[in-house]
């Protein structure tokens, strides 16, 4: 099995860490909770299919990543992080389902 590959711009990721206290190197992190949610995102990139993935990172916090794949090379784009909001919280524990 192929390793995950992940890039990420280093200024916004400066500006994430500013704005909502989460580094994309823990971000990346959740992308390997078996627990995690996957949802489409289509409301946010035009040229790129866009999701949102929600799962504990490894430092136990429940994290919401916004990313795309890039077809060529295969690597995951991390555009943004933060942490879940209680309603997404219920959403990981399965207390509720919702699509965006």
């Amino acid at each position: 099995m192929d390793a995950l590959r992940f890039e990420w711009d280093p200024d916004k990721d400066s500006l994430n860490r500013a704005k909502h206290g989460v580094w994309f190197d823990e971000a990346r992190t959740v992308f390997f909770d078996q627990q995690a949610l996957v949802i489409d995102d289509p409301d946010h990139c035009q040229a790129e299919e866009c999701f949102v993935i929600l799962g504990h990172s490894r430092a136990l916090r429940l994290l919401i990543v916004a990313h795309c794949y890039r077809r060529a090379g295969g690597v995951i784009r991390i555009m943004s992080a933060r942490k879940a909001t209680k309603r997404e919280a219920m959403t990981y524990r399965g207390g509720e389902r919702h699509g965006r």
